[in-house]
């Protein structure tokens, strides 16, 4: 982590704006919009670069970015407005809203012919599990078993949209650990079965309505459109170069997990409704005790693992903090002791594929969002880059 001078809010902009235009006039990242809050006050906010490379398209604090496993916390947002609403309950089967889910079998190797060896699960799986990562799903990215698994049986990836993508085994049994995978996505079918609405329709009505968070969603409006970063990819010599990728915008499903659209504005205010306990916008999108619900361990003594990677073209090894014990809430990780940031014991945070990342410190009422558009995750430059923005601001917040 690059040095920054001890600031005071006053000097926040200055020596921000500089981290950023030096990491992109350098082409250590191709643009970067990122803003930090406390409270109902702006701490920051700036963007830099270009939106793609090689294209007079300057970056702004509007610029629409695909914020993928950032959609997650939302998603779970939405899950918990309908336990509220006593419509889903947290420890029932999940399997009574999504047939799937009740016939799911748990990966237990590969016989010598290289035959996946598959058994019924010891219990089912449950919304609370699949809220916390603990129901036995992962992703192949970070999965060599399940890897092997999606290219014995043809399976595509989770970004495709194709219901194909989700018909994968558990790891293990419901319950016995935490392991990253495609939950969210499951959480998602279980509020468009509760709902009957699909997600995108859900998260309009109950959460981006009443936030004001107009640039946001799985769908790319025409105006998303005009301010739209393109996913850049680092190849095998670290040269950054632009692609072509989006998320399907004719999904067969709408990815909970991962497959929204959005700009730091937008998530600001979400995060803000977090940091009032359940109020954004003027609008209670949640009762208080139940986003104190979210932001506690949900995981007891299971801890967050490091996630090592099966696809370096995807993602690099990646963990937060690495020494610092952390645990899951309902939609954020939550590190348990001080980060070497400044970030409080207790905090919420995440982060997306194509290194978006952002956190929420209750304690300190902080809270900031980053996002790039470049592949792969825990990106050798862009990360370093997200953690000195973050020491910045509580730094000048100190």
């Amino acid at each position: 982590m690059s040095a920054i001078a001890q600031s005071s809010p006053a000097s926040l902009a200055r020596d921000v704006d500089a981290l950023f235009r030096r990491a992109t006039d350098a082409g250590d990242v191709p643009g970067v919009v990122a803003m930090a809050i406390a409270g109902d006050s702006t701490l920051y906010e700036g963007a830099f670069g270009t939106r793609r490379l090689g294209v007079a398209a300057a970056m702004d604090i509007d610029t629409v970015g695909w914020i993928a496993s950032l959609t997650k916390p939302l998603t779970s947002v939405a899950a918990m407005q309908l336990v509220e609403q006593q419509r889903l309950q947290l420890d029932e089967p999940a399997g009574r809203w999504v047939r799937e889910l009740a016939h799911v079998q748990v990966l237990e190797g590969f016989d010598a012919s290289g035959t996946p060896r598959l058994r019924a699960p010891r219990r089912p799986v449950t919304l609370r599990q699949l809220l916390t990562h603990t129901a036995g799903y992962g992703y192949g990215a970070w999965s060599a078993p399940l890897a092997r698994y999606m290219e014995l049986m043809n399976l595509p990836g989770t970004a495709t949209c194709e219901h194909a993508a989700l018909r994968l085994p558990l790891l293990f049994d419901p319950g016995e650990r935490w392991n990253y995978g495609i939950n969210i996505e499951w959480v998602g079918k279980i509020i468009e079965g509760a709902s009957g609405m699909t997600l995108g329709a859900y998260l309009r009505e109950n959460l981006f309505g009443p936030l004001g968070m107009d640039s946001s969603g799985f769908r790319i409006t025409p105006s998303m459109r005009k301010r739209l970063a393109r996913l850049h990819e680092r190849d095998a010599h670290g040269v950054l170069v632009a692609g072509d990728y989006e998320v399907p915008q004719s999904p067969e499903f709408e990815l909970g997990g991962g497959g929204l659209y959005s700009t730091a504005r937008d998530y600001v205010a979400f995060m803000r409704m977090i940091l009032n306990r359940g109020v954004g916008n003027g609008a209670r999108i949640l009762k208080a005790e139940t986003v104190d619900l979210m932001c506690r361990n949900q995981i007891g003594n299971l801890r967050v693992e490091r996630m090592v990677s099966t696809n370096a073209a995807r993602s690099n090894d990646a963990e937060f903090f690495p020494g610092v014990p952390k645990s899951w809430g309902f939609g954020f990780m939550i590190n348990h002791e001080l980060a070497p940031t400044g970030r409080s014991a207790g905090s919420l945070a995440w982060a997306g594929l194509s290194n978006c990342y952002f956190w929420i410190d209750p304690m300190r009422r902080i809270a900031g969002v980053y996002l790039t558009q470049i592949l792969p995750f825990a990106d050798k430059k862009s990360l370093p880059l997200y953690l000195d923005f973050e020491t910045a601001v509580y730094r000048s917040a100190s």
